[in-house]
């Protein structure tokens, strides 16, 4: 039996955890990626790895030892505020379930890269184009004039997925919520006041439509989300390049705001990044198509509301790779297996995230965040 060739398209979590169980099973992969390097661009800050799905995926690509190597310790403590700065409910990380461990999104990524063989990365290569042979097979073009068929082609490539259109028309659209990154480093030493607002692990500090969320990385690091409300156009018109102008104009956003919640804008010392947040339909789904298949925010972008963007894709990863392993020499059996599973999951998630969207920045903000979490602490009835 000839073993299929299968490309992945995209090396982030979803991407990278596929090729390692492909791997684990004795089949090889190869991935193609924009970035340059590993290092070519921040990894973003902490996540909570779920153990429903995250961590079943990292057991499958056998790390699971590995990641329990970088969780941080008190990451999964929170706490909400709100605008004036008083805490309405506040968890230690002793008080948690213990089953969303933090972890640094990077050093994540780093185990799964260290975990593939040489060579399974080809890294600085941008598809401009990608067409169905016929057969099941399809060519990627890339900017550099190499061309590659495969008999597998996964889209792991994120939110704006070059790979996407071959199966679906849909593109994400804006859920009318923007984010302004922004970072405090040694925040115990050089930011107290900052610190000691977000504490040793999630902070939410909300109002109608607008907010902060942040958390402590394990490099003793804030990084901050400065959330709003906002028209896509408004977010566009600022020049976010000139971090004075624009600390100003979020200066007169949260006028209003304590002053210790404040310092989150006026003593960040990175560069502001805007994000608008983007979201496919909650029930994205496309027929099948032989040879091809999608994962992670190439199949299912939403909200991060939820908090299960990085562990759905890993979780699509490994079962994608169970899949194909399963059976190698019939590919649209795996592929149908897996999309099978995959549609209703995603869609149940996609829902989850956008309610918990609207309980976050609704008009009762942050009364709703409170309610919604002791909703979850309450005891059954019967």
């Amino acid at each position: 039996m000839t073993t299929p060739t299968i490309t992945i398209v995209g090396a982030g979590l979803g991407g990278l955890t596929l090729a390692r169980v492909l791997h684990v099973h004795g089949i090889a992969a190869t991935i193609y990626e924009l970035d340059e390097s590993p290092a070519a661009r921040t990894q973003g800050g902490m996540l909570d790895i779920h153990a429903h799905n995250g961590q079943i995926a990292l057991r499958d690509a056998g790390l699971f030892e590995q990641f329990q190597a970088i969780i941080h310790p008190g990451g999964q403590a929170m706490r909400i505020l709100d605008k004036a700065g008083t805490v309405l409910l506040e968890e230690s990380d002793e008080q948690s379930a213990g089953d969303r461990p933090e972890v640094d999104r990077g050093q994540l990524r780093q185990i799964l890269l260290d975990s593939l063989p040489a060579g399974t990365i080809r890294w600085g290569k941008r598809v401009t184009g990608a067409r169905a042979l016929g057969g099941g097979r399809h060519e990627l073009s890339f900017a550099d004039g190499e061309t590659v068929t495969t008999d597998v082609l996964v889209g792991a490539d994120g939110a704006w997925s070059r790979i996407r259109p071959l199966l679906s028309d849909a593109t994400p659209a804006y859920t009318g919520i923007s984010f302004i990154e922004a970072d405090h480093h040694d925040a115990d030493r050089r930011h107290p006041v900052p610190a000691s607002v977000v504490g040793g692990g999630m902070l939410f500090a909300l109002a109608p439509g607008k907010g902060f969320l942040a958390h402590k990385e394990t490099d003793g690091s804030l990084h901050v989300y400065i959330a709003l409300r906002t028209p896509k156009e408004w977010l566009d018109g600022i020049d976010w390049a000139d971090a004075d102008k624009g600390k100003a104009v979020l200066l007169e956003e949260f006028a209003d705001w304590a002053p210790e919640i404040r310092a989150l804008i006026t003593e960040a010392d990175s560069a502001l990044i805007p994000r608008t947040i983007n979201a496919l339909p909650a029930g994205h789904r496309w027929d099948r198509n032989p040879g091809l298949t999608l994962l992670g925010d190439a199949a299912h972008v939403m909200s991060p509301f939820a908090g299960e963007g990085a562990n759905l894709a890993m979780f699509d990863g490994a079962s994608l790779g169970k899949a194909l392993a399963a059976d190698p020499g019939n590919i649209e059996k795996a592929l149908s297996a897996y999309e099978a599973e995959l549609f209703p999951r995603s869609a149940a998630v996609a829902r989850e995230s956008a309610d918990s969207l609207d309980v976050i920045f609704n008009d009762e903000a942050p009364r709703s965040l409170v309610d919604m979490f002791a909703s979850f602490a309450a005891p059954e009835a019967g």
